[in-house]
């Protein structure tokens, strides 16, 4: 009689994401819960300290789990957006960092304003990628091809327009790590069938979208001039 093969571990799979102050924390938060549900998942949610919780851009505080010293390679690297990736972009350190997990990471990630950190990095390069709708434009001061897309995929690269694609983000990768059956267990587990309660934003109401853009102006200028500043750098 012969006895039936043991089941097959998981292989390992170590995610590495990036939590910093003023970040939007759904950037993080989404694809985490879509990450955790992986098989042989280990995230290690980092920052330069692993001693002192990290305030996002509303003031949730999140703990790492781990200092950048502490980790030394990955299988996924993920970086959020928010406002506080207008100093990372020329943060030596936390520049570094990414470019070391990225030297031998699997794949290469990012939701909203995150590529322009990777940008920075000189990560994205003739990479197509995407960001948050009202910036991105600048990825092309950084040498990435913008495109107006949910989610990106351009080889190892997989980028998530604004806040809310984080999801998106996240299962396209599972799909891509864990194959397309498991990533649907995962919608179908996380029940993510989204119908908005508003037009997406090519059908709403012009005047509504201009005033968003107007109360961001200021800001995304001083985005345009460091994404500028950076590119002609790298």
């Amino acid at each position: 009689m012969t006895t039936p093969a043991a089941p097959t571990a998981p292989t390992p799979l170590h995610i590495v994401m990036v939590a910093y102050p003023d970040m939007t924390q759904l950037d993080l938060t989404g694809p985490f819960e879509v990450f955790a549900r992986l098989p042989g998942a280990k995230i290690d949610i980092v920052w330069k300290t692993s001693t002192r919780p990290v305030k996002d851009v509303a003031g949730l505080s999140i703990m790492p789990t781990a200092a950048f010293k502490e980790i030394h390679d990955c299988d996924v690297l993920f970086v959020p957006g928010g406002p506080g990736q207008l100093e990372l972009m020329e943060d030596r350190e936390t520049l570094g960092f990414l470019q070391e997990m990225a030297d031998g990471a699997r794949y290469v990630t990012s939701v909203c304003t995150g590529s322009l950190i990777l940008g920075a990095a000189g990560l994205l390069k003739g990479y197509r990628a995407t960001c948050h709708w009202l910036s991105l434009p600048q990825l092309a001061h950084l040498g990435a091809i913008p495109v107006e897309e949910r989610v990106v995929i351009d080889r190892n690269r997989l980028t998530g327009a604004g806040v809310s694609s984080g999801i998106d983000l996240a299962l396209a990768l599972a799909s891509e790590i864990a194959g397309e059956e498991e990533a649907r267990r995962i919608t179908l587990a996380i029940e993510y069938q989204p119908e908005p309660p508003f037009p997406p934003r090519d059908q709403e109401d012009p005047r509504l979208v201009e005033e968003v853009r107007g109360r961001t102006q200021g800001f995304q200028d001083k985005r345009d001039a460091v994404a500028r500043r950076i590119g002609a750098r790298l």
